[in-house]
């Protein structure tokens, strides 16, 4: 807000001595409120001015010609601070969309560029679990974002629906069930039997055989195990395309590695020209040890290719399909030597976009009890942890407002909001401990606290109606009106900053941070008063509160109620 007005006034005050980069670069909020709503540290022109930053700052402060934005300026030893017109920012709320808390976006920073993000990319016959939270709703956020920002997103889902536990799938149907029983069923039926054919396999090491041969006949498009094939893909597609509706996840392509399998051979035969491509004990390998990597496996000795062949297929397949100025892998932090192999056989290789790959690492999702094991095939199921904030939030919703309609649709909004919330508030590096109770805190940094804040809003404005008045902007010059109208206006910071920095926390956080100023001006503040026009001004804000949450929320994947 205003930073603009006061990048052009110091670059102005200052002589041209410093570029308007180095302006923008250098300023900053302050933590408190006191110290200003900006400030301009001049620590960093110390060196190039040959000044103490004091005198520096005293300099600029004595030849600035203050913006109409700008109410006065103090000076804070090396720190220049600006204090705005609270009248005149109140009125940059006008500048939203129909104050819908979305701003008209005249610079629409992705205009023209095409971004591809590669998340979620569940397997085939394997029911989504809690591990497939984070890359899901990180990729769907980020895809969301980039979208707001005008940037042409494209989002994939690289299914694993390659591989020899098909075959083993295959064996394990074939004698211990059937494929109408199959496709009566959902994944996780597919699963007990995988799980099975592990348990059984253990003591007949002959079972591998008979999976290889399937496996090898679905490669070679036998009509009967392309059969099998195809209705294991169908049945799981089926059960998690309800998950990805419920969480409001959607995808532009759903390719995954198998879709790559006649694009791999003129990628090998471009490593081979390239010389790259090498012997290894019959296996064929990319040397990467001048980089401090251990060699990247492509093919083995059976002829077999690997994850990182179909890979580096898609890559090339995804630049010449979209033409993409960035590609995102949103992927666990366990695959990054993966990654890194990646890029850099594809720099080797003289793709294109080599330059333009970017790997988004998150860390892991487990829950409190511990319970997250894939080992006997003991797997916490994302669809049941779903459920089971949903059954919490209705015994929720039910004793906060017990009259409430829609208890259900409230219910759902709200428990899946919380479980979404839960993956996306911290940085997304960090391990995560999902915990039921910490979530579905109506009263802290959750998602259930944004809603519940949205929704009284909501209340407010249809308790008073239509204005009267047109507002009068001087009733939001109080401290906690203020705030709240620094808050909504910075909405866009906070969702440019998620997509630079590749961190819907930002968004996540941010949502949080208004609700907490909405809801100290809620309480410090009679909204409706006899005052029309100052009543008038504060529903605005109250309005412009609801929208720019419930718009928040949306871009990570929430639904925002109006009633609670």
């Amino acid at each position: 807000m205003f930073e603009k007005e006061i990048i052009s006034a110091v670059y102005e005050a200052a002589a041209g001595r410093l570029t308007k980069e180095e302006i923008a670069a250098a300023l900053e909020t302050p933590k408190e409120s006191r110290l200003g709503d900006l400030a301009l540290p001049c620590f960093k022109f110390s060196r190039s001015l040959r000044k103490a930053p004091p005198a520096i700052a005293g300099e600029i402060a004595a030849a600035i010609k203050l913006p109409e934005c700008v109410e006065r300026t103090e000076l804070a030893g090396g720190y220049l601070n600006f204090f705005f017109d609270r009248v005149k920012a109140a009125a940059g709320l006008r500048g939203l969309d129909g104050w819908t808390g979305e701003s008209t976006r005249g610079e629409r920073e992705g205009e023209g560029k095409t971004i591809c993000l590669d998340y979620s990319s569940v397997n085939i016959a394997k029911p989504f679990h809690i591990g497939h939270l984070s890359t899901t709703v990180i990729g769907a956020a980020l895809y969301r974002i980039f979208k707001y920002l005008g940037y042409n997103a494209v989002g994939i889902n690289h299914l694993g629906d390659w591989g020899t536990q098909f075959g083993k799938l295959i064996v394990a149907v074939k004698k211990w069930s059937s494929l109408a029983e199959v496709e009566k069923n959902e994944e996780y039926f597919l699963n007990s039997l995988y799980v099975r054919y592990h348990r059984e396999a253990e003591a007949d090491p002959a079972l591998d055989d008979e999976a290889r041969a399937w496996f090898r006949r679905i490669e070679d498009g036998d009509k009967e195990a392309l059969a099998y094939f195809d209705a294991f893909k169908k049945v799981t597609m089926k059960a998690v395309g309800k998950v990805y509706d419920r969480l409001g996840v959607t995808f532009d392509s759903y390719a995954g590695e198998s879709f790559y399998n006649d694009k791999m051979q003129p990628c090998l035969d471009i490593l081979k020209r390239k010389g790259l491509l090498v012997d290894s004990d019959g296996a064929k390998v990319v040397r990467l040890d001048d980089y401090d990597m251990p060699p990247c496996l492509l093919v083995k000795a059976d002829g077999a290719t690997l994850y990182a062949t179909r890979d580096i297929a898609a890559a090339y397949y995804r630049k010449k399909e979209y033409d993409f100025d960035k590609c995102l892998y949103v992927v666990a932090y366990q695959q990054n030597l993966h990654f890194k192999q990646l890029f850099k056989v594809l720099e080797l290789m003289g793709f294109d976009g080599a330059g333009d790959m970017e790997h988004v690492a998150f860390g892991m999702v487990s829950l409190e009890d511990g319970a997250m094991s894939t080992r006997g095939g003991r797997v916490v199921w994302l669809k049941e942890v779903l459920d089971r904030a949903v059954e919490k939030a209705r015994a929720i919703v039910a004793e906060k407002n017990p009259d409430c309609e829609n208890k259900d649709d409230i219910a759902e909004a709200v428990g899946v909001g919380a479980v979404v919330f839960s993956a996306l508030w911290n940085s997304r590096i960090k391990d995560i401990v999902f915990s039921f109770d910490k979530v579905l805190n109506f009263d802290g940094e959750t998602s259930p606290y944004v809603q519940y804040t949205h929704a009284r809003c909501s209340s407010v404005l249809r308790k008073a109606g239509a204005p009267a008045a047109e507002p009068d902007l001087r009733a939001l010059s109080s401290d906690e009106a203020y705030e709240t109208v620094k808050a909504v206006l910075s909405f866009e910071d906070a969702v440019r900053s998620a997509a630079r920095y590749r961190e819907p926390c930002y968004v996540t956080r941010y949502a949080v941070d208004l609700a907490e100023k909405f809801n100290r001006f809620y309480y410090a503040e009679r909204i409706i008063t006899e005052d029309e026009a100052a009543t008038a001004a504060k529903l605005a804000l109250t309005d412009a509160v609801a929208r720019t949450l419930r718009a928040a929320l949306s871009l990570i994947g929430i639904k925002a109620p109006d009633e609670m």
